[in-house]
């Protein structure tokens, strides 16, 4: 088939279909004009050489043409509303990248004498300063390269602990029924023994866990592992007494901090207790997200905890100058190569800077009260298991939906999910903490505008099933493409592009 005939092929209506770049392939056609060998040629050992790549050839401008086309067919931050429930998809202000570029951060070498990268280690040890701010914590390292690695650091770093005051036997870390998928996959990684602790009505059932403790044995427990405020968007109103359980058990108390956006600026961890955290810098200090790419996730510890951080450690001397701190007898070691994700810390310190403290005081402020606004102006449509005004119940950052009504009717939860897609608003998280649900979280950065959009979407897909069901049943139907399968894309992926499939 012509690149013409691949063009005008429809995937859905009159939509054309967008070529591989294999399939575009210009032979002899290069993007990039290398400069003249200026040393002798060497010949090449062919059994070392291989075959070669099978790799299209293309003009620069092409490319560029080829991926930009591509991207405006995706859901984004900067082009869409992203309201994806726990995962804090918001806004990435230009002046980070604009930091980030700087060529005294953009061109270092991670392998340069700290003596030449002065600046980079101020900022690195600002950075520090301010997140051990936020946290009321002792002492933050920036090494883990994202949340999930950070609750790995900080399970070694309580194993440490552990280790060095004769309890090696704490070996079992408990977590709320609530929890992200990530808090038990690291303590597995860790080699501790996980064991959930019941919620009801979104907060942490008292009695199940002090059952739990006497189970397992105090004597046992290493930490509990709770998100505050929980994914089902509440702030648990019993974790100070869940902090005196646990410390009277001998045990730590660890803060997921993935949903600090909710209490940045507002309330310091510490002061309910917490012994360890992490952050996300992608969710609360708007650095960049998803993609696989780099990512940050400082943890912050108390300071019989400090000890058994990461090294190297960034440090102010007494003169003023800054650092790499590598002689710390009890760290756990280094857990990222060279200081970390060093150009995301860039954009975590920028946006800090940017907000300051009555800033990110307002950014807590702005995405609870924009979630509380979305979910009074839905609940007559969407039930909410956890949000009653009327009852005194208000959500934080995010609030769940169970829309059994709608349900109930015929479609399904994700019929739902797929027509907000014709309606330009990406899902919300499914089918989490609880069966059936819609998980959302518009941010502090969305405006009243586009909040007041949103709602009319939800409303009238709403309507859309009362009315003309088959709509939203057969949805999307604007998109570029038709319903993806989007288990069997799991399962059975194609991921090899062969010359015969372009015929």
């Amino acid at each position: 088939m012509s690149t013409i005939e691949q063009t005008m092929k429809s995937s859905r209506n009159d939509k054309p279909v967008e070529p591989l770049i294999f399939e575009k392939h210009v032979e002899s056609m290069c993007g990039v004009d290398f400069p003249p060998l200026d040393v002798p040629e060497s010949a090449i050992d062919e059994t070392l050489a291989g075959a070669g790549i099978n790799l299209p050839s293309f003009g620069q401008h092409d490319v560029m043409a080829h991926y930009t086309h591509l991207s405006d067919r995706n859901f984004s931050v900067d082009g869409n509303f992203y309201p994806l429930g726990s995962c804090t998809m918001k806004h990435n202000p230009r002046i980070n990248e604009w930091a980030a570029s700087q060529p005294g951060f953009a061109c270092l070498h991670p392998l340069q004498d700290d003596d030449t990268i002065q600046g980079a280690l101020r900022l690195l040890y600002e950075t520090r300063a301010m997140l051990e701010e936020i946290s009321g914590l002792h002492e933050v390292s920036l090494q883990p390269a994202a949340g999930a690695h950070g609750e790995f650091t900080a399970l070694k770093v309580i194993k440490a602990y552990y280790a060095e005051i004769g309890q090696p036997e704490r070996q079992v870390v408990l977590a709320a029924d609530t929890a992200h998928g990530t808090n038990p996959a690291s303590c597995t990684m860790c080699g501790a023994i996980v064991e959930t602790v019941r919620t009801v009505d979104g907060q942490t059932d008292l009695e199940h866990l002090k059952e739990v403790i006497e189970t397992v044995g105090a004597n046992k427990i290493a930490c509990f592992m709770i998100t505050n405020p929980s994914t089902a968007g509440l702030f648990d109103v019993h974790i100070k007494e869940i902090a005196d359980i646990i410390h009277d058990a001998g045990a730590k108390l660890y803060l997921d901090g993935a949903n600090m956006n909710a209490m940045v600026g507002r309330v310091k961890p510490s002061d309910f207790g917490v012994d360890a955290m992490h952050y996300n810098t992608h969710k609360t200090f708007s650095t960049p997200h998803g993609g696989g790419g780099p990512g940050a996730g400082p943890i912050g510890v108390t300071e019989e905890l400090a000890p058994f951080l990461p090294v190297p450690q960034v440090m102010m001397a007494d003169d003023g100058s800054f650092y790499l701190d590598r002689d710390r007898p009890k760290s756990i070691g280094k857990v990222r190569s060279f200081i970390g994700q060093f150009g995301v810390l860039v954009r975590c310190w920028t946006y800090i800077s940017a907000c300051g403290p009555l800033g990110l005081r307002n950014v807590a402020e702005t995405a609870v009260l924009n979630a509380n606004y979305i979910a009074a102006r839905l609940q007559d449509l969407y039930e909410m298991p956890y949000f009653s005004p009327e009852e005194g119940k208000f959500c934080a950052h995010e609030f769940v939906t169970v829309p059994r009504a709608l349900l109930d009717k015929g479609v399904t939860l994700i019929d739902i999910a797929k027509r907000m897609i014709d309606y330009n608003v990406h899902p919300p998280t499914m089918h989490w903490p609880v069966h059936d649900c819609l998980m959302v979280e518009p941010t502090e950065t969305e405006s009243k505008y586009a909040l007041d959009q949103f709602i009319d979407v939800m409303r009238t897909i709403a309507e859309e099933i009362e009315q003309d069901i088959e709509k939203v049943q057969c949805a999307p139907t604007e998109a570029d493409i038709a319903r993806a399968d989007e288990v069997s894309a799991a399962r059975k992926p194609v991921i090899v592009f062969t010359e015969s499939e372009a015929n």
